[in-house]
Formats: C-alpha cells, structure tokens, sequence
C-alpha cells in the first residue's frame, strides 16, 4: 500500500510538472507576442539603441500582465539588458554561469527551455522561468526570460492528477494492467473527443476558419490590446461575386469545394496574430493586426482579391467566381474605449457593399457617407420586394424601326417603378438592386409575360423585344417560362425577341449557348445587345447563330465625327453581321445626322428619342392618330431622302 501511495505521488508530480511545464511555455510565447506588438521599439533596443521612455513605461506595466511577475532581457550572447525589477527600484543582479549557458543555448539552438521551481522564493510557492528566443526577421536577435507565477494553477493541476492517478493505480491494483491501460485510452479517448467538441465549437468545419462568435472574440481581444497602447487592426469583410452561379450551375458540392478552397487560400495570405473566419454562406472576415496605416490595410486588401480571382479546380472543372472586399481600420476614441466590434463589422460590411456597386473585384474602404447610402440602397431593396404587389411596377415600350423609311417593326419592353415616396426611380438603380437582391429572376418573369400578353394584340407584323438578366439563365428553368409566356399569351414565337448582354457569355459560356440553342429551337429570335462593348463579340458570332445585334449607344454617339473612324468601325460591323445574315440595329438615336449616317451605312433598323420614345401601352405609335406621329414621319422623310439610291 505504501508502495502505491509513493508510486501514485511521484507519478502525479511528473504530471503536474509536465502540466505546468507546457503552460508556462504557451503563456510564456503568448506575452513574448504581445510585448512584441506592444514595444515595436524592442528590435532597435536589441540593436543598441536607446529604450524611448514610451516603450519603457509600456514595458513596466506589462512586467505585471496576467501571471508575469517579472522578466529579463538578454542579448544572444547573455549581456544583460534589461531586469524588471530595476522599474521598482531594486538593483540588477549579474548573471550567473548556469544563467549565461541557459541564455545562450537558447539563442543557438531557437528552442524555449522552462525550468518549473517549488522553492517559494520571490513568494511564489510555485513558479516557472521560460526562456524564450527572439526572433526579428527569421534571425534571433534577444532572449527574454520570463517568470510565470503557477502557484493556484499548481494547486488545481496537482490535486486533479493525484485523482486521477489514484484511479489509475487503483485500476492498476484491482484489475490488472490490461484493465488500467484499457482505462488510459479511454481517458485519452475523452480528451481527444473533448479537444475536438472545443475545435466544432469555435471552427466552421467546412473552411477551416473561425466561426463568427470567435471572431468577435478575436476583435474584442484586439480592441482591448490597441486601448492598451497595442498595435492597431483593421477588419476586412469580403464575399465571393458570382458565387451563387456555381451553386446553381454546378451543384452545391462544387460550392463547397470552392469555400474550402478559399478558406485555405486566405490562411496562407496571413502572419501570424492574423485571423480569419466564415461568417455564413460564401462571406468571409479577416482580422489584420499591426496596422500602422491604411497603406497596410490595403496591400492585404488587393492580394485577397487577387487570390480569390484565381480559378477554383473542383474535379477537373475550372471555375471562376472573383471576390470583392470592404475594409474598415479600428480607431480608438478619445476616452480610450475604442469603436463597438458590432460598429466596426458594419462599417467593414458598408465599404464591401461599396466595393461591389463599384464593379465588384476589388477593394474599398469604409466611408462615412458609405453608411448612410447602403441605409437608402437597402430600404429600396424593401420597397422593391413589395413594388409589384403594390402595382408599382409597369412596362413602356419604345419603337423599333426598319428601312429607310423609318417603318416601325416592333417594341423593347422596358420595365418601370413609380415609387409613392421617390417618384420614377430610374431603371439603372433598380435593376442592379433586384439583381443583388434575388429579384431579377421574378420580376423578368413578370416582364416576359406582360410584354407577350401586351404583344399578342398588337398588329401581326410588330414584335416584341425582351431583356433577360444573366441571373435567369442561371435560377429555374429559362426556356420553360418563355414557353409558358408564349403560351399563356397565344403571341406567335417569330414575334418575341430575347435580348442578351454579351458579357453574360464570359462566365458558363458553354451553359449559357446551350440555352440560347433551346431557346431559339422554341422559334424566337436572340439578338445580342451592347454589341462592341469590349468584350469578345466576334469570337461568340460563329458560336451561336445570333439573329440579330444591337450596335452600343456609345458608337452612335460619336458617329459622323469629323475624322470618320467610328463610321470605319460601324460600317465594318454591319457589313460581318449582314455577311453571316445578322439583322443589325443601332440604339440611341437622338438626331436626324445620326440616322442619316446610320442609314447610308446599311443599318437595319433604328431604335432612339429621335423616333419615339417610350411610352404606356395606351400611347404607342401604332396606336396614335396622325398628327401624334407627325415627328416620326418628317425624321423619316429625311432619312429617306439621305438615302444612297440604288443606282449609287
């Protein structure tokens, strides 16, 4: 028994002591970190230069911080630079020999040495010494040495291992080795289950990142460094453009594929005391700590962004989806308790919906005015939720016409929303709102199948032309609703033309043609607006045969210029689009030169205020008396008589 006794109290001390041995080393590391952020001055200091007096009132309180009662610096050679207690007074005792090899064994080899003390002296019953390299640059340029109080610590982890060593050797006594080594594992089992229940707890699995509330534990745990006199942070919150295309066109294990992908991405983007974490969905946020200026804030800024717009390899498809981020820099205020960790996210949160209104790929910072416009941009996101069961939202139509005559041919079907407190909002706002907002598929529903219930009464010979968003392509089924707008409507397919943006084809462009294809087999036509944009235009002709293209607004502007490059560049346009019969129409003509140009180019059919601008369907064109499309016909006189003849 007393064999037991001696066994399970030697046993219990070696663990304790192993305990208290890892503690004080991660303790030890955890204040090194901190004094380092702390006391940026320490590398000069090391250096041989002079300790500012700032930096030296910094390192008295932090002498105290936590369960330190006290430190020492070194040179890696043991020159004794600095002893804690000489902030108290006290004088500076020279090193010893043991001291010196201690100091310099750990400059040589870079490995933390503690040694644990149950001697009570300096009135600690329990105490470690950890000496720690420091390193500056990859290169080791100090060593502090750093006294760790464990008094209440010991008492804890020594009573809780005489327990459980008590048990064991019981085990062992009563049952037999087998029984105790089963009994370990269990134990060990429960710990590893334990470690990993605290792993889920403050992870997001999938990522690999921190989960929300541990962020927030973070950022209050910078927030309190910085009121300390600590480094400065800022807050980077960002999410993927065009993520929901993924989900959509490929399935969501591709998704996920992608948020691990960028969960591992922006690890390797930060330093250490950097964090990052999944906030929910496809958002991500970053903590960058040591920031001195906004100059830090966004090289980190751009470099994410530059990862994120590299493709995503998720079985053997390549996929693209980009990341926008908005920045936010922690400003402590003037009484020293810093901005609200809440404030802090939502101004971070503002600069990214800022970023994304800019284009989206790149970077912004918060900005005051930033607050009070995602505040109106998000009321109108409300209201537009509601706008079409409030009756709010309408359709106008503008003429389309052909030939030098001037004869009209059909409509575009232009959605509008009178809002009952800001009047017309224009469509350039709305439009990209119920885009973000997941809007778009709806409401272009809604537009598809009042432009082809309005169509089927007008005269057989005009047609409608509709707008559809990249997002439809990607929610639901496309063709299946433009097949039930047709049939619901009775409107004949010739008679509705699907307009499209060339930059839909850059992203799922194999997706987006097979569509079009299904599209145009229901017996609607397809035309391409925008057309010349920047984009690769030419390359998407032979791809898919367009029936017809919309020249930009921007070419027939500046057409009939003096030096004639734009009329080059329209004309040769025309000219490739009739050589593989391609109807061609020009959009924004506002003057009678422009029309004229336009016609003697050989441009199809002309669409413009010069002709007729949009209007209810009660006010159409075809609709209207005599004197009402007077202007039509005087505009289409003139281009009738600028006209080259056929014998030209």
């Amino acid at each position: 028994m007393f064999l037991a006794l001696v066994t399970v109290t030697t046993l219990a001390r070696w663990l304790v002591d192993r305990q208290l041995g890892a503690n004080a080393e991660e303790e030890g590391e955890n204040w090194v970190e901190f004094v380092e952020e702390s006391v940026p001055e320490l590398g000069s200091f090391l250096a041989g230069g002079p300790l500012a007096p700032a930096a030296s009132e910094r390192l008295k309180v932090l002498s105290h911080a936590d369960e330190v009662f006290r430190f020492k610096l070194f040179t890696p050679e043991g020159q004794l630079l600095l002893d804690s207690r000489t902030f108290e007074g006290a004088p500076t005792e020279p090193p010893s020999d043991a001291t010196l090899a201690e100091i310099r064994d750990v400059a040589a080899s870079g490995e933390e040495l503690v040694t644990i003390h149950h001697d009570g002296k300096d009135g600690f019953e329990h105490y470690s010494i950890a000496n720690l390299p420091i390193r500056l640059d990859g290169k080791i340029v100090g060593v502090f040495k750093v006294y760790i109080d464990q008094s209440e610590r010991a008492e804890a982890t020594e009573a809780s291992m005489l327990l459980l060593c008590g048990v064991v050797v019981l085990l062992t006594l009563v049952i037999g080795g087998t029984a105790a080594w089963r009994a370990w594992h269990q134990v060990r089992a429960k710990l590893r289950t334990e470690e990993r229940v605290r792993y889920l707890a403050s992870h997001d699995v999938l990522s690999g990142t921190l989960n929300r509330s541990s962020f927030v534990e973070v950022l209050e745990a910078a927030a309190w460094r910085a009121r300390s006199g600590g480094p400065g942070f800022a807050v980077l919150c960002l999410d993927l453009d065009r993520f929901k295309e993924v989900n959509d066109g490929h399935g969501h294990a591709h998704g996920d594929e992608v948020l691990r992908q960028v969960g591992e991405r922006l690890r390797h983007l930060l330093r250490h005391g950097d964090a990052v974490a999944r906030l929910g969905g496809d958002e991500f946020a970053v903590m960058q700590s040591g920031v001195v200026e906004s100059a830090d804030v966004a090289r980190l800024a751009q470099r994410i962004v530059d990862a994120l717009a590299e493709p995503y390899s998720v079985h053997e498809v390549q996929l693209r989806c980009g990341g926008s981020v908005g920045a936010a820099i922690h400003a402590p205020a003037a009484d020293g308790k810093g901005a609200d960790i809440a404030a802090l996210m939502k101004q971070a949160d503002a600069a990214l919906y800022q970023a994304k209104a800019k284009g989206r790929g790149c970077y912004s910072f918060f900005d005051p005015a930033l607050d009070a416009d995602l505040q109106v941009r998000r009321q109108l996101l409300r209201d537009l939720r509601l706008a079409r069961q409030q009756g709010e939202l309408r359709l106008e139509f503008q003429g389309l016409f052909a030939g030098p005559e001037s004869t009209l041919c059909g409509y575009e079907a232009l959605m509008r929303w009178a809002h009952p407190s800001h009047g017309e909002v224009p469509p350039s706002q709305f439009i990209p709102l119920a885009e973000e907002g997941g809007l778009i598929v709806d409401l272009g529903a809604w537009a598809l199948h009042q432009a082809c219930c309005e169509a089927a009464g007008w005269p057989n010979g005009l047609r409608v032309s509709v707008n559809l968003s990249a997002a439809q392509f990607g929610s639901g089924d496309l063709v299946a609703t433009v097949g039930d707008a047709l049939g619901r409507s009775g409107l004949a397919p010739e008679r509705l033309e699907l307009e499209i943006t060339e930059s839909l084809l850059i992203h799922n462009t194999e997706h987006v043609l097979d569509v079009l294809r299904r599209l145009s087999a229901l017996g609607v036509s397809i035309a391409m607006d925008d057309f010349g944009t920047g984009y690769s235009s030419l390359a998407y002709l032979w791809r898919f045969p367009f029936d017809k293209i919309k020249i930009d607004r921007s070419f027939v502007r500046d057409i009939a210029s003096a030096d004639g490059k734009v009329d080059l560049i329209v004309k040769s346009i025309i000219e490739l689009a009739h050589a593989l019969r391609i109807r061609v129409t020009a959009e924004g003509v506002e003057t009678s030169n422009q029309a004229q140009a336009l016609v003697g180019l050989g441009c199809d059919e002309l669409q413009g205020y010069l002709l007729a601008r949009p209007a209810g369907p009660g006010r159409l064109a075809h609709r209207q008396t005599a004197p009402d499309v007077s202007a039509i016909k005087a505009a289409s006189r003139s281009i009738a008589e600028a006209a080259p003849s056929p014998t030209a």
